[in-house]
């Protein structure tokens, strides 16, 4: 065991995605004249948590259930490879949840006095990281029935960006529906894309993921569904807001990089293949956030 196979068990690469679904939270906030730093940096440090908690949970529950065999296609895990232990991987776990629990009462506490919404965000804290475990550890993982998409929607859409602003501001809007509809329909499109890659060697391990449920073609017309309703809600924030002519309109230099994604997704079949196009969406995803972030803040 070593300290390269624990980073490449943390999977830094996910980290961008996570934190400017947040970050968007704390822009939309700062925009509105509410912010603090210590509150976006606990924020920021549950979200960090969180995520890596997430991916030693996956390591440790595809090895334990058996997507992660030998015809996997995919990145190879550390569990799968044997340079961590599934002991070791279930320690890592506990330690996380711990952490990630630690840091984000302590977020609750620094945010809000009234003990009423403190109760209510501890307990959407522990739901975040029982849902961060039981993706696909546990003893019924729901991302092997094909629920990953709807809890990827929910915490890196609804639950950061309107989360981050509360956490902020202590109130919400119903405008702030689109920008965290945009930001959970990308994230989930990550997710398509990477279970697309994986479909075949999903249906071995018998992982129902939706494009096992509803086939390829199906699973290609959802995911240029969950790229046109991203892009759609972004604009139509942009437009309820009079954006105008302005570079708050900056982060759509990035809309054509969402075209060529669909067409890779659709064109391309080997696993192979497709793999970069899930970096360049999920690099894509945050690119697009921060920069329609700067417009709110800077611009």
């Amino acid at each position: 065991m070593s300290l390269k196979s624990w980073i490449q068990a943390a999977r830094l690469r996910t980290l961008p995605l996570a934190l400017s679904t947040m970050i968007l939270g704390h822009s939309l906030a700062y925009a509105s004249g509410a912010f603090q730093w210590s509150i976006a940096i606990l924020s920021i440090l549950t979200a960090v948590c969180l995520q890596v908690l997430s991916n030693f949970a996956n390591d440790y529950g595809d090895s334990v259930h058996g997507a992660d065999h030998q015809d996997r296609e995919g990145p190879q895990r550390t569990v799968q490879s044997g340079a961590i232990s599934l002991s070791q991987m279930k320690a890592a776990v506990n330690s996380f949840a711990l952490l990630s629990l630690i840091i984000g009462l302590t977020l609750v506490f620094v945010s809000f006095d009234d003990w009423l919404l403190r109760g209510g965000f501890a307990l959407l804290g522990i739901l975040a990281i029982w849902a961060a475990i039981n993706y696909t550890a546990g003893s019924n993982p729901y991302g092997y029935s094909g629920k990953g998409d709807i809890a990827v929607f929910i915490f890196f859409g609804l639950v950061t960006v309107i989360g981050s602003y509360f956490l902020q501001t202590g109130s919400w809007s119903c405008n702030l529906l689109l920008p965290a509809i945009a930001c959970g329909a990308l994230s989930a499109g990550v997710l398509n894309v990477n279970n697309i890659r994986d479909i075949d060697s999903d249906k071995i391990a018998g992982k129902r993921s939706i494009p096992v449920k509803i086939g390829r073609s199906a699973a290609v017309g959802y995911h240029g569904f969950l790229l046109c309703i991203a892009l759609v809600a972004f604009v139509s924030y942009g437009v309820l807001h009079s954006f105008g002519v302005s570079f708050k309109w900056l982060f759509l230099i990035l809309s054509p990089l969402l075209l060529i994604n669909f067409l890779a997704v659709k064109n391309k079949k080997e696993a192979a293949q497709l793999d970069p196009y899930l970096k360049q969406l999920a690099l894509t995803t945050a690119a697009m956030i921060v920069l329609f972030s700067i417009g709110l803040v800077v611009l």
